[in-house]
């Protein structure tokens, strides 16, 4: 029974294992049939691969065969290359002769210190002198040492082609046999030889080997490199940096400035609107959770977890807010709170309809999925650079920063949770007359929504971790906290801000998963 789910006889099988090879058929008909007779490793050896290497595998079409002993391959002949003509010990030799050159430089200083009669300046270059010495005695060692180890360098190379030739002919007939039940499978997959698969191949090859050998056994390969391109690389860009010149840099730089600036100085009064919107929200949660007495906003807190999540939400809100209120972190951590809150029911609040568009429409999603890669990839401190251009500095930039941190997951997991709703369910609701409105709230998102809470819970936690980045630009809070400490290597205080940071994003979690989950259970 092959993987194919088809039984076949050995004539059967035979006529497509030489449908699948096209040369030396007779061959591996043989060593195919040796391979799936035996379970375990099967002592099989093809001469041809152990000879080709990456080429063999490359010529049937064995990709993973051909770069797992391309970069074998190129590990043994770098051995090689350094036993053979790599200069062991060249970097201490120079050390050394600049050491000598230093050395005969401070006793003619010496010697002229004698002649104008300072004979203590003469005795402080001798005994810089003699401490150089010291130190190029054991340079010479380290670089007559490293000379002898060439010939052990070298054998090792010879030892490591060897064991990897070896391998690839015990390896070959395996991972062709395997090459072969992947073609049966899939005729799509190459079969057969591939003259062009083996000229690519040998491309390949020519592309990788040569430079990377120059790197790593040619002494100063960098200058030996600019002799060789007739100073292309101008014998100070390093071989493993693309030559690019800096002052195309500065000038895309300065193009950047001059677009950012265009765009703060003609939509200013955009900006300005969402910055005052935003400000308007964290005054509203600030008033609320600040001036109010702590007591009284620790015991709505808990009585609001209590009703909407249970007792044992509850119980762990109020020992949360205890924590903070003493430790005297109540105002700070309210700041936080509101940057969090805020930051997240702005990335709910939209993230959510356009999770669900995204959702419907597969078009959309196509369109939005390259933004949302860039949202989540680039690192978080980038997001600063636009946000100061165009916002400026306080906590309304830390929030937008944290709604283009933390949105995608809410976005992305909500399209997922729609898609993810049957066919079958939607078609019976569509049936029994639902309308496209009764669809989405009564079938749609219900069946989606808990892929919709695991997608607000990642975008709780995301901005959770924008609040110390935010506090780099000014947002305050606990994140202020946290930068002080890093800056002063505060390692209690560091550690206390943390654990307030997380209680906060806790509470928050908690009481909307458990919200979510009491009302499944109460259905």
């Amino acid at each position: 029974m092959t993987d194919t789910g088809l039984e076949l006889g050995p004539q059967s099988l035979d006529s497509s294992i030489g449908e699948f090879v096209q040369e030396n058929e007779e061959y591996y008909t043989g060593e195919f049939a040796k391979i799936q007779g035996i379970t375990g490793f099967t002592w099989t050896w093809n001469t041809m691969a152990a000879v080709g290497g990456p080429i063999w595998g490359a010529w049937r079409g064995i990709w993973g065969f051909f770069w797992t002993f391309l970069v074998l391959e190129l590990f043994a002949l770098v051995q090689l290359g350094r036993g053979l003509w790599g200069e062991l010990g060249a970097d201490q030799l120079a050390r050394y002769e600049r050491l000598l050159a230093n050395i005969a430089k401070r006793e003619q200083q010496a010697a002229d210190f004698v002649a104008a009669g300072s004979q203590a300046e003469a005795d402080a270059q001798l005994k810089i002198a003699d401490n150089l010495k010291r130190v190029a005695q054991t340079a010479k060692e380290q670089a007559d040492q490293a000379a002898t180890e060439s010939t052990s360098v070298l054998l090792i190379g010879l030892a490591l082609i060897v064991i990897v030739k070896i391998i690839e002919g015990f390896y070959a007939n395996i991972a062709y046999e395997k090459h072969y039940l992947k073609w049966r499978a899939n005729p799509s997959v190459q079969s057969g030889v591939n003259k062009n698969s083996a000229i690519f191949g040998a491309i390949l090859m020519i592309a990788i080997w040569p430079l990377t050998l120059f790197r790593f056994t040619v002494s100063d390969p960098d200058a030996k490199l600019s002799k060789l391109t007739g100073g292309f690389f101008g014998g100070t860009i390093p071989i493993t940096e693309f030559p690019v010149k800096k002052e195309y840099f500065a000038e895309l730089a300065k193009s950047g400035d001059a677009g950012f600036d265009w765009l703060a100085n003609n939509f200013g009064h955009v900006f300005e609107g969402i910055t005052a919107a935003i400000r308007w929200v964290l005054d509203g949660l600030e008033v609320m959770l600040i001036d109010t007495p702590w007591p009284v906003v620790m015991v709505v807190i808990t009585v609001m977890a209590f009703r909407l999540a249970g007792p044992r939400v509850a119980i762990f809100t109020a020992a949360s807010l205890l924590y903070l209120a003493f430790m005297g972190l109540w105002e700070l951590s309210m700041i936080t709170v509101a940057l969090i809150g805020a930051g997240a029911f702005l990335c709910v609040l939209f993230g959510i309809p356009l999770g669900i568009w995204f959702g419907k429409s597969k078009r959309a999603y196509a369109f939005a999925e390259p933004v949302l890669d860039f949202m989540q990839t680039m690192p978080a401190f980038v997001y600063l650079i636009p946000i100061i251009a165009f916002f400026g500095t306080g906590k309304p930039p830390g929030v937008l920063a944290t709604i283009i941190f933390a949105m995608p997951p809410v976005i992305r997991l909500t399209a997922l949770g729609m898609r993810g709703v049957p066919e079958a369910t939607k078609e019976a609701a569509v049936a029994f007359g639902c309308s496209k409105w009764q669809l989405l709230s009564n079938v749609e998102i219900p069946l989606a929504m808990p892929s919709i809470m695991t997608g607000i819970n990642q975008t709780i936690l995301m901005s959770l971790s924008m609040v110390v980045i935010a506090s780099l630009i000014g947002a305050e809070g606990l994140g202020s906290l946290i930068l002080e400490a890093l800056q002063y290597a505060a390692k209690g205080q560091g550690l206390l801000g943390g654990l307030a940071i997380l209680f906060c994003a806790m509470v928050i979690d908690r009481i909307a998963q458990g919200m979510y989950r009491r009302k499944v259970a109460g259905h």
